[in-house]
């Protein structure tokens, strides 16, 4: 793992104006305006791309690979999100997709649905073991979970210890071409299409292991144009796909929850709304539910920055496409859960949420942030550079700004 912490979402400095419109939608209060442009507080950042929807001067962006970044590679993987199948209007055959994405140069295409099937039952499994911590949160969304680090650290344990269908897919597509061309690891390049930022950020700081099986993510938002090109020209559509309407419907919100089977479960999306569950859940105002799935996008990874369709659009199209598939296609082995469990456990970084780790300290900054908050006009209208007033008091009293 890297020793500096990787974020996707960067700001453009020449293209900010510092008109404070991702001070306020920024969900971790992880941007403040210094000197007339937003500046980006690393250690809050959860590269959930709010800021990007949101700037309309195009700030903030992604970084990402470029398709080009695949040559250099023996053996080129696609390993799409499932979300990429909403893009296209009139789709009904998941396989002219992933024919295009092989007419683009890679040499093989491997649904990360696929592996989503396989984490479904994997997550199943271990929700009637009954020896996790309940109600169990997905580790599917990479936003989510640095959110819960970073934010609620007392829910960690909560999380689920499986890693996400994008590691399980790299892990699984690598093992078969090693096992059939003899390869090494280094001749083989493993790439996500990925329809958020927050997925990158994973991919150079995963969750649950040391060091990703994914080589690196190109944005649908890049491929889609060729892409399409490429499908409209095809003249004959290869068998490829692997996968039911289980692993699909993980693009849309709630389809990773109805894959438990059951009725105990709870999905939300939109960060906003994942905030008060995590709330009411820190506050033990959660009873009855055994899964929660929780997605930073509204509309679950169809409404991704770095996807193109309007996510209600995307989301209907997914559950069109559904019709036309089987339940399942992939199934556990009977004894184990497929190297799919976590190799380390997750460790939470809530420093930047705290005033200080010395209580008394933190009880006196506490009350000093109060003194300083009824001085305040109390209107958390950004015109000081930070997204409220009790964050503008939280800054002064931990140093990082001054009380004029």
């Amino acid at each position: 793992m890297n020793n500096k912490y990787f974020h996707s979402v960067v700001l453009d400095a020449e293209l900010c104006c510092g008109c404070t419109n991702c001070l306020k939608r920024c969900p971790t209060e992880a941007i403040r305006i210094r000197d007339g442009k937003a500046h980006i507080l690393s250690e809050r950042c959860i590269d959930c791309g709010e800021c990007i929807r949101i700037c309309p001067h195009h700030a903030k962006r992604a970084r990402s690979n470029s398709i080009e970044e695949i040559q250099p590679y023996k053996v080129k993987i696609a390993i799409p999100a499932p979300a990429l199948f909403g893009q296209f209007n009139n789709l009904n055959d998941i396989d002219i997709v992933l024919t295009g994405l092989r007419a683009m140069g890679f040499d093989v295409i491997y649904e990360v649905s696929r592996a989503a099937e396989l984490v479904s039952e994997a997550t199943r499994r271990l929700i009637r073991d009954k020896k996790l911590r309940f109600p169990i949160i997905s580790s599917a969304c990479p936003a989510i979970v640095r959110l819960i680090k970073i934010r609620f650290p007392e829910l960690c344990g909560n999380v689920m210890p499986l890693l996400a269908p994008m590691e399980v897919a790299a892990r699984m597509a690598r093992r078969e071409v090693i096992d059939i061309s003899g390869l090494s690891d280094d001749d083989i390049g493993v790439f996500f299409i990925t329809p958020c930022p927050a997925k990158v950020t994973e991919i150079n700081n995963p969750n649950g292991c040391e060091k990703s099986a994914v080589t690196g993510a190109i944005a649908i938002s890049q491929i889609y144009p060729e892409l399409t090109s490429k499908m409209e020209k095809l003249k004959n559509v290869e068998p490829i796909a692997q996968s039911g309407l289980i692993g699909v419907g993980w693009a849309t919100s709630g389809g990773e929850a109805a894959a438990m089977l059951g009725d105990k479960y709870l999905a939300a999306d939109g960060i906003e709304n994942v905030i008060r569950v995590l709330e009411e859940l820190e506050d033990e105002h959660i009873h009855g539910v055994d899964f929660i799935e929780l997605n930073a996008c509204s509309g679950g990874c169809v409404g991704g920055v770095l996807a193109v369709e309007n996510p209600y659009v995307a989301q209907a199209r997914i559950q069109n496409l559904r019709k036309y598939l089987p339940v399942s296609l992939n199934h556990l082995d009977q004894k184990d859960l497929g190297g799919m469990q976590w190799e380390n456990e997750l460790e939470f970084n809530a420093e930047s949420f705290r005033l200080s780790d010395d209580i008394i300290k933190a009880m006196d900054m506490m009350e000093k942030m109060e003194e300083i908050c009824k001085t305040l006009p109390g209107l958390d209208c950004g015109s000081c550079g930070a997204p409220t007033c009790r964050a503008l008091a939280e800054d002064i009293v931990k140093g990082n700004a001054k009380e004029t």
